[in-house]
């Protein structure tokens, strides 16, 4: 039968009343960037992220890009971050001028490992941004420790993690400022592209939202420059309407990464890692595996969803070839690049479809 690695169209007939409607609504509002819609959603995922301030932007992309534009950040500083993350994590780094300074991950949780921090901050370096990858956070304590101890900002990237917990914290609660996406296939997905930075510093929040717009204020009258990160009002209506299921969303997608894990052999196949002091949403669902180009080209085979995040680290992409880093540079990054691989975990999956891909993939590694 197949089973795709995301079914929007599963989640939409669950929601389509609601979402006609919110789309109605802005419709007949004929107010279609920024205003009501967009202040009532950043008030909602402020309250849900624990923040004082939620700054609705353009897409996950944009709001790392502002975030280190509010944090000053340009040429001649240096940024540290992972290599093993999308792009735009390293990406804005380089479009505000800085140098993305990259250390290695854990290999368990795939996220940056707090043990090579220190050894990689000089006099330049401004800012440390730990990625939350596939829907699980960082070790935040020592990475703030650190960034306490040397001045630092802390951006968090949780793109993929709207809703994840480190020790009873969400993402956003902890560090300097915080970057969510909205893209369709995140947890929290709207119909384009779309994200927000929240954060808890009044100071910053207000900058935030001066660059968004430009850098104006009042209107035509610019203080600063900055960019057109605005958010669309239909965007907000319709993530207003899905951050009401979040949690349900999320609690989904932990009840079928366990079903994996109850029904897969964790010998042949590496599963997540889920940190004991965590709450993991399982943006995705990675595992591990030696010999997973084959494996990959058996799902295919058989029609089971699948996606490879992500086959080249950072350090090695050529757009970066000018940082110096070499091949075995980055050694956890390099070995987890050849070796993990996406399975469906979206919400709406029926038993019968994880039974299918678990099927699949057992007889592709035997």
């Amino acid at each position: 039968m197949g089973v795709p690695l995301l079914d929007l169209k599963a989640q939409y007939a669950t929601l389509r009343n609601e979402l006609n409607e919110a789309l109605l609504r802005v419709a007949e509002s004929q107010h279609f960037i920024l205003g009501p819609e967009v202040e009532a959603l950043e008030r909602e995922v402020a309250e849900y992220s624990r923040c004082k301030h939620g700054i609705g932007v353009s897409s996950g992309t944009d709001a790392i890009l502002v975030a280190l534009m509010a944090l000053g950040i340009g040429p001649g500083d240096e940024v540290i971050t992972t290599p093993f993350t999308f792009f735009a994590t390293g990406g804005c780094v380089s479009r505000v001028g800085a140098k993305p300074v990259f250390v290695d991950i854990e290999p368990q949780t795939f996220n940056i490992d707090p043990a090579l921090i220190e050894a990689a901050i000089t006099p330049r370096t401004k800012a440390i941004i730990p990625v939350h990858l596939y829907g699980q956070m960082a070790d935040m304590d020592p990475i703030m420790d650190i960034a306490k101890r040397h001045h630092l900002a802390v951006i968090e990237d949780a793109a993929q993690a709207i809703g994840a917990e480190y020790k009873g914290k969400r993402a956003g609660e902890i560090g300097t400022v915080c970057c969510f996406s909205f893209f369709p296939s995140k947890n929290l997905g709207g119909f384009g592209d779309g994200g927000m930075v929240v954060t808890n510093d009044d100071a910053l929040g207000a900058k935030l939202r001066l660059l968004r717009t430009h850098g104006m204020q009042p209107k035509y009258y610019y203080k600063q420059i900055g960019g057109n990160f605005r958010l669309d009002a239909i965007q907000a209506a319709v993530l207003r309407v899905k951050l009401k299921h979040l949690d349900a969303w999320s609690e989904a997608r932990q009840r079928n990464a366990a079903w994996y894990r109850a029904h897969l052999p964790n010998t042949s196949i590496g599963l997540p890692v889920e940190a004991p002091d965590r709450r993991h949403i399982y943006n995705q669902f990675m595992i591990r595996i030696a010999q997973r180009d084959q494996v990959a080209a058996a799902l295919k085979q058989a029609g089971i969803g699948h996606e490879i995040y992500y086959p080249v680290p950072l350090h090695l992409q050529e757009c970066f070839a000018d940082l110096g880093y070499k091949p075995g540079s980055m050694p956890v990054s390099e070995s987890a690049a050849l070796e993990v691989l996406a399975l469906p975990i979206y919400p709406e999956l029926t038993e019968a479809q994880l039974a299918e891909v678990a099927t699949v993939l057992k007889s592709a590694v035997l």
